[in-house]
Formats: structure tokens, sequence, C-alpha cells
């Protein structure tokens, strides 16, 4: 009997037939200073395997020491999921063989996590909020990396040779476990990769992670399951492994959906494996047969001492956490008087924290949407980088706001002002003065340019006089093309109408 398959079907198909079920394994890597069980240093960029020790590279007789910042990680992740804390947990040695795990097991938690049974509220972009529950979160370490050299994939099949760097073995991880996800129907990939947005967020506010999935720091593992309609056992689950991208763990998902469906209604069984997410055809590729516990003989770890949490430490940090994620959104959205699509999209630039420091600035919420969405969104998505990555600060767009405001600048040079504080030309202030780019404020200048107008173009002149109103665009034109655009529209429109003896009323 076949157990694989090249075709898929289509999603509705699978969905009119199986539900789907999964389990999403998110791996956080903790911003601490050094690493989870001794003391080099977590830095990115180094010399390959220039931030090792005894320790993590597992040498006879070295011993490991627990970072407390990691556990403090921990229990602050822990409680803001909703989770109880444990009184009392161990490590466990998770045994297995593989060239970037130089010890031969990575110390982790197994039957004795430092946080379990919590939930998640997530919002779907329709607005409906849809609870994730989470089965566990437990401390453990990350494992070095592998470069595979010589293959056209980057991947061990094909291979002439492979690299080993140990700077990452040994960094602090926080593992997120869910419980198993029902009830999603079709929307199951929105929910993960709203989930997964949500955990993210989460993670920043509490501050123990940059969580930049595109660097590593926090990574999905997606289990996903078919069961007919009706029935209760779950199926067969692959796990597509380490998925870095929201986009991409809402795709893998889809497409995990479609495979199984294809599989299973050709009389095929689905292999309980790991699998490879390509980002490029948004497609999986079977990667070994998935591993059970027991397969990893798991055993607790000798040395080191059980962690047990004070309860008065755990409320002092209960009372330290930050407003969720998902409250804190809401209340933004009533206080800036913004609907649930454009939070939405806020969200998903990234400008949610920028839109309040720029607030802080003195910039009203318009103001500060406006440019942070407008503008610097667009050069952004033109430069390909994040928002938060633009040379500029909320200080200084709030500056430019207060310029707009003030009257000093319209629209037009207000963009001029950030193209060159982006420029690294200096400050708001700065640009305007090298530019030169004030609006022309002097009623005597501008009158001027309006009379210069007006005597250039007296057929347009005529039909303003006779009633045709529109016409004034025309000339509103001529005034912003001499001035260089620094005028102000509304008092030139103005100051031609009052010049032609036309009321507008």
């Amino acid at each position: 009997m076949t157990t694989t398959t090249d075709e898929l079907v289509s999603y509705e198909d699978a969905l009119a037939t199986y539900d789907p079920v999964m389990g999403l394994e998110v791996h956080v890597e903790l911003g601490t200073k050094t690493k989870m069980f001794c003391g080099c240093s977590t830095e990115l960029g180094a010399e390959p395997n220039s931030q090792t020790c005894p320790t993590c590279l597992g040498m006879p007789g070295s011993l490991p020491v627990v970072n407390a910042i990691g556990v403090e990680s921990a229990i602050k992740i822990g409680l803001a999921l909703h989770c109880e804390i444990a009184e009392w947990c161990r490590f466990a040695r998770k045994n297995y063989f593989y060239p970037d795990m130089p010890k031969n097991f990575q110390t982790s938690q197994y039957d004795e996590p430092i946080a379990f049974n919590g939930y998640l509220d997530v919002q779907l972009e329709d607005g409906e909020v849809f609870r994730v529950e989470i089965e566990r979160a437990h401390m453990e370490e990350d494992t070095g990396k592998s470069l595979h050299v010589g293959g056209a994939t980057g991947r061990i099949h094909g291979a002439s040779h492979s690299l080993l760097d140990y700077n990452r073995a040994g960094i602090p991880l926080i593992e997120i476990v869910t419980k198993p996800i029902e009830g999603a129907g079709e929307r199951a990939p929105e929910v993960a990769k709203a989930y997964v947005a949500e955990l993210r967020e989460l993670i920043k506010a509490l501050g123990v992670s940059e969580a930049r999935m595109e660097q590593g720091q926090m990574r999905c593992d997606v289990n996903l399951s078919l069961r007919p309609h009706g029935r209760e056992k779950f199926g067969t689950r692959s796990e597509t492994k380490n998925v870095n991208s929201l986009r991409s763990v809402e795709r893998a998902a889809r497409f995990e959906i479609q495979r199984h469906a294809a599989v299973l209604n050709s009389g095929g069984t689905i292999i309980q494996e790991t699998r490879h997410f390509h980002e490029d055809t948004g497609s999986t590729t079977s990667g070994r047969v998935k591993e059970e516990a027991e397969d990893y003989r798991y055993f607790p770890e000798p040395d080191l001492v059980p962690v047990a949490p004070s309860r008065e430490w755990v409320e002092e940090l209960r009372a330290e956490l930050p407003e969720q994620p998902l409250a804190r959104r809401n209340r933004l959205r009533e206080e800036w008087g913004v609907g649930a699509h454009d939070m939405q999209s806020i969200l998903n630039a990234g400008a949610i924290d920028l839109i309040v420091a720029t607030i802080e600035e003195g910039a009203d919420a318009a103001s500060a949407r406006k440019w942070w969405m407008g503008e610097l969104a667009r050069r952004a998505n033109e430069t390909g980088t994040e928002l938060s990555e633009q040379p500029i600060t909320p200080a200084q767009v709030a500056r430019v706001a207060a310029l707009v405001a003030e009257g000093s600048l319209n629209d037009k040079l207000a963009r001029q002002v950030i193209e060159g504080v982006l420029a690294g030309e200096g400050t708001p202030d700065e640009v305007v003065e090298k530019r030169g780019l004030k609006v022309v404020s002097d009623e005597g200048a501008l009158t001027a340019a309006v009379d210069e107008a007006i005597a250039g173009n007296p057929g347009i002149a005529d039909k303003i006089r006779g009633g045709k109103l529109q016409a004034v665009g025309a000339l509103v034109g001529a005034v912003m093309k001499a001035t260089r655009g620094q005028a102000d529209a509304a008092r030139v429109k103005e100051l031609i109408l009052e010049r032609l003896g036309v009321s507008e009323g």
C-alpha cells in the first residue's frame, strides 16, 4: 500500500472529508548574555566555534550550572501564558546522536516542566478570538549549527561534507507546546499563524527575547493530522520542523492538510515523520521517521539540582508582567479610534510600539499613524527592511508632525524632510534649513505669486470670474510650481479668489 503521494487534493475537498488537528511547538531563544548551563557568550556573529567551553562542548568532567535569568524568563513566559508554575521541577537528558549536539544528549525537561496547563487567546483577521490551550513550557538548550556543503539544497542529502559551529550549542531555549488544537476547521492554518504571531508579540512584550523569526530566535514545528468527520481518534501526525516565518506557518499547515488528504484518499497511510518546509514552493518534503518519547531514553539530569522557585518569587514576577498584547491592542484601538482591520495592518507592519512612542513624543495619534503607516512603511517595503530599522526615531517623526501642524511644512515638504532624515542629513529642523523647505508664509510673496499666475493665465481667470470655480485648481498648481511646492495650497486658493473678487460660497 502506498504511503506517499506527489498529488494534492484541493483544500476545499480536504476539509469536506476531514477535520484537521494541530499541535504547535514553538522554540524561543532567550536573550540572555550567557548560555543556559555555562558562561559562554550568546552574541551573534562571532567566528565559528569561538564561543564554546568544555561544558557546552560536553567534555568529560565538565559540570553545568543553571542560568538564573533563563529560569526567570521561563517563569515569566509561563505566567503570561496563564500557566501553573511548578513548585519543584528538574532537568532531564534527552539522548540522541547527531553531530550538532556535541554531548550526544540535550539537557531539557521531560515529565516535569517548569510551566504547564495554560492558554493564549488569539484574534483572527475578522476579530474572532480563538483560545489555544497550552500543554507546557519547558527549559532546554539549543543545538549547534550544521552547514552542509556541496549539495544543491543546503541539506545533508547530496552534500559532500558538513561543517559544524557550536557557538549556538547551549543557548537557552524555552519550548512552548500546545495541546491538540481542534475545532478550527478550515481556519486551522489561519489559527496557526495567528497563534505564533500573538506568541511572538507576548515574548517581545516580556522582554525575554527579540523573537526574530528570520534570525532563528523563534521557530515553530507544525504538527498536523487529519481525522474523518465524526471520528474521535486522532490521525497519524507529521511534524514540519523549524518553520521561521508567520506566512510559512500558515502555508505549511495548509499544504500538509492537502497532502494528508491526498494520501488518505488514495488508500495510503500517513507516516509519522518530520518534514522540511520549502519557502520557494510552499511545499514540504520528507525528513526522517519521527521518534517517540521513549526512543530518547529520557532520565533525570544527575549534574543539576532541581529547580524550586519560591511562591514569593513567582508572585513578584507575576506583578511585573506587562499588559497582554491583545488587551493592549484593544485599548489602543479604542484610544486611537481605528477599526479592527486597521489595527491588524498596524500590527502586521510592526508599527504599534513606534506609533505609541511617537505619541509620547507629542504627536497626535492620527499624525503618528499617518507617517509610520504611510511614507515610512512605503520606504520600508521598497528597501525590504523592517519599519523599526528605518534610520528615523519616533521623536523625529513627532517633530515632522509638529512642523506640519504649525504650518511650517505641508505634506509634500514633510515627505522631503523625512527623505532627508533617512538619508542622514540631520534632524528634521536641520533638513528644513539645509534644503530650504519651509512653507512660504509671507503674504506679500504669496500675493505676488498669485498675481503672476493670474496674469499668465487670463483665460482661466475669466472662467473663475464666470463662476467655474473648479478651474481654480489650475491657478493653485501654477502658484505651487512657482514656489517649489512651498506654499500653503489652502491659503493660495483663498488669495486667488480674493484677487479675482469671487466668493466660494
